[in-house]
C-alpha cells in the first residue's frame, strides 16, 4: 500500500511539473514566445511569430510587417520584414541613425525568391529568416534556414549554401548558389565600432517614412508605429526625414545613388562602421566630397583597385574603383564583401550613371 502511495505520489508530481513546464514554454495562439534570457528556439515556429500555416508568413497580434524605402540587394532575393516590440515597451523617435527598439524586441527578415518574378501568384520559396534579437547584454543575430517542404526553418550558425533557381523578369532562367552567411559574417557588417556592439543596420525613420499596405489600409509606417504605441515622440511624417527610394525614377539621379549607397554600403563605409579606416563614407550624413570618394585615392585596396587610381572619377565610371568593384563577382574584389554572388545590375547601372553624370576633369584624367 505505501509503495502505492509514493508511486501515485511522484506521477502526480511529474504531471504536474509538465503542465507548469507547458504552461510557461508552449506558446497560445497569438503569443509571441520571446524570452530574451533564455537560449534561442531550435526551430523558428517555436517563437510564435506566425500564425496558421507558417510559410504563409500571417503575423501573430504585436508581430508588425514594414518595409524599406531603398532596401539592401542580396541576389534578387525579396523580403518579408517584421517588427516585434513587447507589449508595453516603445521605441525613443530619433532622426538619425538606426531606431533603438527596447530589450525584448525582435526585427524577423524572411528571404524568398518567387518562382516567376513576372507573376507573384505562382508561389515562392523561402530561403532563410534572420533575427536581430535585442537581449539584456545586446543585440544578437540568429538565423533560421527553411526546410525543403517549406514546413518549418532550422536554426544555423555555420551559414548554409542553396541552390536556388526562378524566372527573372526578363523570362530569362536564373540559377545561383545562394549563400546564407555565417554568425561571424553577420558582424562583419553590423558591427559599431563608436558603441563596440552589434547593432541593426537598416531601419531608421528616414528610410522608414512611407506608405506601407497593411491588412487594414495604406498608413505611412512612421504614423502607424505611432498610432500602435510602438514609437512615441514621433513628429508628423511629413516632418521627418525621409529617403527615396533608389528604384524610383522621378527623383533625382544623386538622391537615388546615394539612398543605394547607404543601404548597401553605408554600414561598413562610415566613420563608426568596419571599413571606417579606409577613409571612405557613403552614409548620407556625409557631406565631404573626398570622403564621399570623389577622386580619393584607395586605402589597401589590392586587386579590389582594377589598376584604377580613385574612387570615383567624376564624368568617368570606367575609370571608378566604385564601379569596378560593384561590377565584380570575384571575391577579394567585389563589394559588398558577402551577401551577393551576383552583380546588382540596375544598381550598377544607376551608379555609373551618376559618376558620368558629375562634372568632369576633377581628378587630371583626360576625358
Amino acid at each position: 500500500m505505501r509503495k502505492s502511495i509514493i508511486v501515485i505520489t511522484s506521477l502526480l508530481t511529474l504531471v504536474v511539473g509538465l503542465i507548469l513546464h507547458s504552461c510557461s514554454t508552449t506558446p497560445t495562439s497569438g503569443e509571441v514566445v520571446l524570452n530574451v534570457a533564455d537560449k534561442s528556439f531550435d526551430l523558428l515556429s517555436k517563437y510564435n511569430f506566425f500564425s496558421g500555416v507558417i510559410k504563409d508568413l500571417k503575423p501573430n497580434a504585436g508581430v508588425l510587417p514594414y518595409d524599406l524605402a531603398s532596401p539592401l540587394f542580396t541576389d534578387y532575393a525579396h523580403k518579408a520584414r517584421f517588427v516585434y516590440v513587447p507589449k508595453g515597451k516603445q521605441v525613443d523617435y530619433q532622426e538619425e541613425g538606426v531606431l533603438n527598439l527596447p530589450v525584448g524586441s525582435c526585427y524577423i527578415k524572411n528571404f524568398y525568391f518567387p518562382f516567376d518574378f513576372r507573376d507573384l501568384s505562382k508561389g515562392r520559396r523561402i530561403i532563410e529568416t534572420r533575427m536581430l534579437v535585442h537581449r539584456e547584454n545586446g543585440w544578437e543575430s540568429l538565423s533560421y534556414i527553411w526546410k525543403d517542404d517549406q514546413s518549418d526553418a532550422t536554426l544555423e550558425v555555420a551559414g548554409d549554401i542553396k541552390q536556388v533557381s526562378w524566372i527573372h523578369n526578363d523570362g530569362k532562367k536564373m540559377d545561383i548558389d545562394y549563400v546564407i552567411p555565417n554568425k561571424n559574417q553577420c558582424k562583419g557588417c553590423h558591427w559599431d565600432n563608436k558603441n563596440n556592439a552589434f547593432m541593426p543596420i537598416g531601419p531608421k525613420v528616414r528610410n522608414l517614412n512611407h506608405d506601407y499596405t497593411y491588412t487594414d489600409g495604406v498608413k505611412n509606417q512612421i504614423e502607424k508605429w505611432t498610432a500602435m504605441g510602438i514609437l512615441k515622440g514621433a513628429k508628423p511624417a511629413a516632418e521627418c526625414p525621409k529617403m527615396v527610394s533608389y528604384y524610383d525614377t522621378t527623383a533625382s539621379i544623386n538622391d537615388r545613388a546615394r539612398a543605394y549607397l547607404e543601404i548597401n554600403c553605408a554600414h561598413c563605409h562610415n566613420p563608426n562602421g568596419p571599413a571606417y579606416t579606409s577613409g571612405l563614407y557613403v552614409n548620407l550624413e556625409n557631406t565631404n566630397l573626398e570622403n564621399l570618394g570623389i577622386c580619393k585615392a584607395p586605402v589597401a585596396a589590392g586587386i579590389g583597385t582594377g589598376n584604377r587610381m580613385w574612387d570615383i572619377v567624376p564624368g568617368n565610371h570606367n575609370a571608378s574603383i566604385l564601379s569596378y568593384r560593384m561590377e565584380s563577382v570575384e571575391a577579394g574584389v567585389k563589394m559588398p564583401e558577402v551577401g551577393r554572388v551576383l552583380a546588382h545590375k540596375e544598381g550598377v547601372e544607376l551608379i555609373n550613371r551618376w559618376i558620368d553624370e558629375m562634372k568632369a576633369g576633377e581628378c587630371g584624367v583626360k576625358q
